[in-house]
């Protein structure tokens, strides 16, 4: 009897992990919402809707969260190599990919925001630091605060911060 309970919670979670997994990467798809927003919606809407406790939304939530950060540094194709078809309902490792193609998409998006932000032109007043030319990487060094001026070397007039 003990047995068969235990069956049906397992049965139960695994359903509602495929769901969490599914309908986070339906939200990420939709409005380009970050991980941790969707994720947290798509607990929400299930627990809503009255089969699941908010409580145990939260602890498959959990697990979907770890799931995607192991695979979160993996491209596309590593992933579809990673997760055997047989181990994995073929849902899930749909949902996985929808998720880390979103997920990338929006580190990628971040990155480049934060390489622009670190991007300095000819002319800006900048502190110390070094500043390496973007073209010819060619690295001048700043003792003091001062107007950057066009690369030494090349001449070209953009370059990239680091302290």
């Amino acid at each position: 009897m003990n047995d068969q309970n235990d069956k049906k919670t397992e049965h139960e979670e695994i359903g509602l992990y495929e769901k969490l997994a599914s309908r986070t990467a339906d939200l990420l798809e939709e409005g380009k919402k970050t991980f941790d927003e969707a994720l947290k919606r798509a607990k929400e809407e299930l627990s809503a809707a009255g089969d699941f406790s908010r409580e145990r939304a939260d602890k498959i939530g959990e697990y979907v969260r770890r799931d995607l950060k192991a695979n979160a540094g993996k491209a596309t194709e590593a992933v579809k190599k990673a997760v055997e078809p047989q181990r994995v309902a073929a849902g899930v490792q749909s949902a996985f990919s929808r998720i880390l193609t979103s997920a990338a998409e929006t580190l990628t998006e971040l990155a480049e925001r934060s390489e622009k932000s670190l991007e300095y032109k000819t002319g800006e007043i900048t502190s110390p630091g070094t500043l390496t030319c973007k073209d010819c990487n060619a690295e001048m060094h700043m003792s003091k605060t001062t107007r950057i001026p066009p690369c030494p070397k090349c001449h070209k007039t953009i370059f990239r911060k680091s302290y």
